[in-house]
């Protein structure tokens, strides 16, 4: 199990722009994908391989409504691209958990390589105080 910390993604609304018939990631995008590949190199993370369950914690910068599903892309993509696993579809468990607001706003993201006999979290661990 591995668990890191990343800024604030961009929304799925604001990851990709238009360019006539084609769709590119956008500036903001490339800049997250980027800080997110630096955090991850300083850490020295070896690709998660196997099947995988993903945890990720949002702690949003105001209180502002927000889908939370539309920051998934961003940091699976981010993830993916800064060497945590080789490609997202190997993530057979994913959940997301919205928690309280930080200045700033972050993610905290934990995988679990379930090929290595780890389990996903129960349902104890998923709604236990610390996550509410």
């Amino acid at each position: 199990m591995v668990t890191f910390e990343l800024p604030w993604p961009p929304s799925v609304n604001h990851y990709y722009r238009h360019v006539g018939p084609r769709t590119l990631i956008s500036r903001a995008g490339r800049e997250f994908r980027e800080r997110v590949a630096r955090i991850l190199a300083g850490q020295g993370l070896s690709p998660a391989q196997g099947r995988l369950a993903v945890t990720i914690e949002v702690y949003p910068p105001d209180r502002r409504r927000r889908d939370i599903d539309n920051l998934l892309k961003a940091v699976l993509d981010a993830c993916q691209h800064g060497g945590a696993f080789p490609d997202d579809s190997r993530i057979v468990w994913l959940l997301i958990h919205r928690t309280q607001v930080v200045r700033g706003g972050r993610v905290v993201v934990t995988i679990r390589n379930l090929a290595n006999g780890q389990q996903p979290p129960n349902d104890t661990a998923i709604w236990s105080a610390s996550m509410n």
